[in-house]
């Protein structure tokens, strides 16, 4: 298991999430064998607008804006190793904090979607929250 914790930015970065999102990625982290951090949560209109345009984001939609019950529903989270962010990790590293991710979720009785697993447009880093079991 992993000894990892969350840095100041991952927790300023999960401000504004679901409780229960925050939940699972913190068992996820607690429970990884890969390190990660917590790049984006709670999304700006503004940012979603810039990220569509760019081509990071695909929707108006997104579970980063503030939903009805006034949380963000997804973080963007990526490994962390050798000091920094690592953008650009092998697909095995992402694929290990979804297992991570995947475990906490089903231990916690919280239902999560990876983007990683989309066919249309392939987002690693990024989970949302779908609700409870």
């Amino acid at each position: 298991m992993g000894t990892f914790h969350f840095s100041t930015r991952s927790l300023k970065n999960l401000s504004g999430v679901h409780p229960n999102l925050i939940a699972v990625v913190g068992l996820a982290l607690a429970q990884s064998h890969v390190d990660f951090t917590v790049v984006e949560g709670l999304r700006d209109m503004e940012t979603q607008r810039k990220n569509v345009a760019s081509g990071v984001s695909q929707t108006m939609n997104s579970k980063h804006l503030k939903q009805s019950d006034g949380f963000g529903h997804a973080v963007d989270l990526y490994p962390y190793f050798d000091g920094s962010v690592q953008v650009h990790a092998p697909e095995e590293d992402f694929k290990a904090i979804d297992c991570a991710m995947q475990a906490a979720a089903d231990t916690l009785g919280v239902h999560i979607t990876w983007g990683g697993s989309w066919k249309s447009f392939v987002d690693m880093p990024h989970f949302q929250y779908e609700g409870v079991k």
